[in-house]
């Protein structure tokens, strides 16, 4: 990350530089460079990336809501470890929950969503391609993007079925976050799949047929669990 002054110029809100710290703690960990159990201290960050401890801190609390990192009484921050394989099936089986119900409720609201879904397709596609064109040894910083990007396409299907708690919901879980780190360090992905996978609950909603987009997802969700899991076998 390339440092930012600790004031920021006008117009620069406090939330652009607490998300680019949140980046560049992502990115580091996806490097590996922290072990699980590795201290994060806040005023050694603010140092090392010239911010002041505020947006540290509140970046640490929001990669501590993901789960990646953990608050531990007296001693600050540290690097959690890696989901165990029952925890990921428990996430899984919430986030299928969730984002079903989301897709059957934005039956009402397809006017709004197939212009924003079918975007956030091309945007996924887009990022998949780069993500391709990169050399094995230095996929590492572009995973985030990559896992943004498929992020989005869920993301978008929340953000328009007319519940906001269904989002909040599918947000706390953040498996995606989970997906990118056990990606990164497995050196694995599985782009073409979830694209087509994304695809064919694209189609769907567009053919008006609601009950297809949800079970679409369902599996898509199910194939995704299946290949996470899989990467955690020997």
């Amino acid at each position: 990350m390339k440092k930012s002054s600790s004031t920021p110029p006008l117009g620069f809100s406090r939330r652009i530089l607490r998300d680019e710290v949140y980046d560049y703690i992502v990115d580091v960990l996806l490097e590996g460079e922290l072990e699980p159990g590795s201290s994060l201290n806040i005023d050694s960050l603010a140092r090392q990336l010239d911010v002041s401890p505020t947006p540290v801190r509140e970046a640490l609390v929001q990669l501590e809501h993901t789960g990646l990192v953990r608050r531990v009484a007296l001693k600050g921050y540290k690097v959690a470890p890696p989901l165990s394989e029952e925890q990921m099936k428990e996430l899984f089986d919430a986030r299928e929950v969730v984002e079903v119900a989301a897709v059957q409720r934005a039956a009402g609201h397809l006017e709004a969503l197939l212009p924003a879904l079918a975007e956030a397709h091309e945007q996924h596609r887009q990022a998949a391609e780069l993500f391709q064109g990169i050399e094995p040894a230095g996929r590492t910083a572009g995973y985030r993007k990559y896992f943004e990007a498929d992020w989005n396409f869920h993301e978008t299907i929340l953000r328009n079925c007319g519940n906001r708690y269904l989002h909040q919901m599918a947000e706390s879980t953040s498996t995606h976050t989970h997906r990118m780190r056990q990606s990164a360090s497995e050196g694995s992905d599985d782009t073409a799949l979830a694209l087509a996978e994304h695809e064919a609950v694209l189609k769907a909603f567009q053919r008006g047929d609601v009950p297809a987009a949800a079970q679409a997802m369902a599996t898509h969700i199910s194939n995704a669990r299946t290949r996470a899991l899989k990467k955690d076998q020997p």
